[in-house]
């Protein structure tokens, strides 16, 4: 039984069935998250998108429930980060346990002044759901479900794909197809792409199940618990009462076994006790991998999301990634198709997202490492940690239940410009991720242009063309932060990372940095 309702999309017969039909600047296949995020990024600088989807419907099962403050503040662009934080469960607390002992707690947000809050438990269907409704009241937007791609010819000038409908197949050409179509991604495979990496043999099993009470909204993660002493399991609250319980069951563990309903209640009850009542909503066994293509740009062809890249599920860096690579794609996709930059500042998104790929796989992988230890040696460590952490602070910073995903950094790309200056003691450098801060009534993000902006301490500077000039106080929270004197100066990308930052304003500095932010 599901507390959520699956509504099926129309489909509409495509008109390139009957005749031929006309040349699109972008193509996304696959409307999970990353698809529609970038779609509705795109449509905002009026780039027409056709989305395509073999599936009629949002995704099946909660999937990927953490959603996290950086992915609220892209959502928030297209009015539905709101709606989000309002039907989900807000948490920044996390406990971990050894057996029945607490021995750590964490707090993701130690200091306030954010828009948003850390992190919004939301089922994945239901950030899908307000993704989709919000494409579909866009102009530029043209959203086809039941169209699944079957074939894939690129060419140097544009793609051309063979789309199945259930009323026969069609062909439609492109000059940019992204393809967001998950980790399967069979447009990779049509390609014959590799997808290295390292797969997992420890199973485990989720079980969502619907559950009145009064459970804390907080992460809790087990090692050892009384009631299943053998391994870990972790807990979180996601809206409709729903729970959240992931049980690591081990190399050996029988999936079909695992997944029926009386071994699942058998675990629950021993978990949660003879009183209490429950309802099944979704279930899945299931292993990982860490994978990652080797580039993200392929030709015309551009992958995205899971088609491009996976990790482990410990830290909530999948969905998270996802629409981290959308916004950075759509503002250099976007200035390449209006021909206001080449077509080599895509190299940058590979280049970037392959970065924060690693970063991802390399933090993911240590928690997998820490969690499911391949080698007593490890496992010895990993309990020593455990048992010591209650006592010793030092001891709880080895603790590795899933480190929380964050914007990741792309230092050192070619698109920033390295400060010219060693007196910068604090604050976003170039590379890194802006950060919101209280403005007024308002927030900072708020006040940020849809393209590049230049956010000046003090007194406004002169605009430059297509640049948003926003001028702060330079005083309170917002200075702390950037590590602000009367005078300072940031360029902040329209994916808000810093591309730049002076002591000074300088025209000619930040027209350079501009021009090198945009691959001119």
């Amino acid at each position: 039984m599901s507390s959520f309702t699956y509504r099926h999309y129309p489909y509409v017969r495509p008109p390139e069935l009957d005749a031929p039909g006309k040349r699109r600047p972008v193509v996304i296949v696959g409307a999970g998250i990353a698809g529609p995020t970038l779609a509705l990024s795109l449509a905002t600088r009026g780039v027409p998108v056709l989305l395509l989807d073999d599936d009629d419907t949002v995704s099946l099962g909660s999937r990927s429930i953490c959603q996290a403050k950086h992915s609220l503040e892209v959502w928030d662009r297209f009015g539905i980060a709101k709606r989000m934080v309002e039907k989900g469960i807000t948490w920044d607390q996390g406990e971990v346990y050894l057996r029945d002992q607490a021995i750590y707690r964490f707090n993701l947000t130690p200091e306030p002044g954010h828009k948003f809050p850390a992190f919004v438990n939301l089922q994945q269907y239901y950030v899908e759901e307000y993704l989709y409704e919000r494409c579909a009241s866009e102009a530029p937007i043209e959203m086809r479900p039941l169209n699944k791609v079957v074939g894939v010819a690129s060419r140097d000038d544009g793609v051309t794909l063979t789309v199945e409908t259930p009323d026969g197949r069609y062909e439609t050409a492109a000059d940019w197809v992204v393809a967001c179509d998950g980790v399967r991604s069979p447009v990779r495979h049509m390609l014959g792409l590799p997808y290295p990496g390292e797969i997992f043999n420890d199973r485990f099993l989720i079980a969502d199940i619907r559950l009145e009470g009064d459970l804390p909204k907080e992460r809790r993660f087990w090692f050892y618990p009384p009631f299943h002493p053998t391994n870990s399991v972790l807990l979180h609250r996601q809206a409709d009462d729903v729970v959240r319980v992931d049980f690591q069951l081990g190399r050996d563990a029988d999936p079909d076994e695992e997944k029926k309903p009386e071994t699942i209640d058998r675990r629950l009850r021993q978990m949660f006790g003879p009183e209490v009542r429950w309802e099944h909503e979704w279930s899945s066994v299931y292993t990982f991998t860490c994978r990652m293509m080797e580039r993200f740009v392929v030709g015309r062809v551009i992958f995205a999301g899971d088609a491009a890249h996976v990790v482990s599920p410990f830290g909530a860096r999948g969905g998270n990634a996802a629409v981290a690579d959308a916004d950075n794609l759509a503002w250099k996709l976007a200035r390449v198709i209006a021909g206001s930059s080449p077509a080599s500042l895509l190299g940058s998104y590979c280049r970037e997202r392959r970065m924060a790929s690693q970063e991802n796989i390399r933090q993911s992988t240590r928690s997998t490492d820490f969690i499911t230890p391949k080698f007593e040696a490890s496992r010895i460590f990993r309990d020593a940690t455990l048992a010591l952490a209650r006592d010793f602070p030092f001891a709880r910073a080895l603790i590795n239940s899933g480190r929380l995903s964050v914007p990741t950094a792309h230092t050192g790309s070619t698109l920033d410009t390295p400060d010219s200056g060693d007196d910068w003691v604090g604050g976003p450098a170039p590379g890194r991720a802006m950060l919101d801060a209280p403005v007024g009534d308002g927030w900072l993000i708020d006040g940020l242009g849809p393209e590049f902006t230049l956010l000046s301490f003090g007194d406004p500077v002169a605009a430059l063309p297509g640049v948003t000039s926003v001028a702060v106080a330079c005083s309170g929270l917002l200075a702390k932060r950037y590590d602000a004197r009367p005078g300072t100066v940031y360029l902040i990308r329209p994916d808000r990372y810093v591309a730049a930052r002076w002591r000074r304003f300088d025209k000619e500095a930040v027209g350079a940095a501009l021009a090198r932010a945009t691959g001119r």
